[in-house]
């Protein structure tokens, strides 16, 4: 590899870490480094776009590169996950899901779909909020509730 692209790779590589251990302001400096290096790069765009929303709140710019970092590249299941957390951010839930819906139908029950997916929709209280989400108990009466709810056209 050529020292111009191991230093994009290493920037990309920083900012891919700041914006795990949540310094946005940081990742969004390097990932703004590697993209104006190779514009065209998708993995630049998602992670700039993903970047620009969690640091700077600019939602339609962030979901614009996210957009098109998902067209170049439609079989990266991360960008899918990019573009629907911009969304969420946005405070658009109903798009944040579509999206991840659509890539759980191309992808399967890919388990990181899966888990954004259930962290994006909204969800009632547990039936016993002294027991567990999980616990029997509350598993069965949050089922019992959501089918009557269901036949009275009440659930949303």
């Amino acid at each position: 590899m050529v020292k111009a692209e191991s230093d994009l790779v290493d920037e990309f590589r920083q900012g891919l870490k700041a914006l795990k251990t949540g310094y946005p302001q940081k990742a969004l400096v390097h990932m703004r480094r590697a993209f104006e290096s190779e514009k065209h790069n998708p993995f630049y765009l998602s992670f700039l776009g993903l970047s620009i929303a969690r640091a700077e709140r600019k939602w339609d710019e962030a979901a614009e590169l996210c957009e098109i970092a998902v067209q170049l590249r439609r079989n990266e299941c991360q960008f899918h996950l990019n573009l629907a957390e911009v969304y969420a951010l946005a405070g658009r839930r109903e798009k944040a899901i579509d999206t991840i819906d659509i890539a759980l139908a191309h992808f399967g029950k890919d388990a990181r779909l899966v888990r954004a997916r259930s962290r994006v929709e909204k969800r009632r209280a547990p039936m016993l909020p002294f027991l567990t989400r999980n616990h029997f108990l509350n598993r069965t009466f949050g089922k019992v509730r959501h089918r009557t709810l269901n036949r009275f056209g009440k659930a949303s």
